[in-house]
């Protein structure tokens, strides 16, 4: 039975993989890391997010001069068209997964539902 799930994970996962979402995500992230001021400030922006997320997380005190910064990442990247780009078609893909999970979790939903 376990198999049938996996089998078809792997489907979704080629299904995923071929989805003009993906591709145009594929294509926008290629064209950030082909262009090296781009690629520096999306790494920054990344970084930067991961360690406010993990501060948050930890409960530990972010600073003023860590939001400051943040800031400054966020002017940069909206400034940079590749990089807005990019995070549009991120904000796309994540849209459509939060669909597909919805849609693979209605069974538990429907089993969980108070009556």
């Amino acid at each position: 039975m376990s198999n049938i799930l996996y089998n078809s994970a792997y489907d979704l996962k080629k299904a995923l993989e071929q989805s003009k979402e993906y591709i145009q995500l594929k294509k926008l992230y290629d064209d950030v890391q082909h262009d090296e001021s781009a690629k520096n400030i999306f790494h920054n922006f990344r970084s930067t997010q991961l360690n406010l997320h993990e501060k948050q997380v930890t409960g530990k005190e972010i600073t003023e001069e860590e939001i400051i910064h943040a800031e400054k990442c966020v002017q940069l990247v909206q400034q940079n068209g590749k990089i807005a780009a990019l995070l549009k078609a991120e904000e796309s893909m994540n849209m459509l997964l939060q669909r597909i999970t919805s849609i693979i979790l209605e069974p538990l939903d429907e089993l969980y539902k108070t009556k």
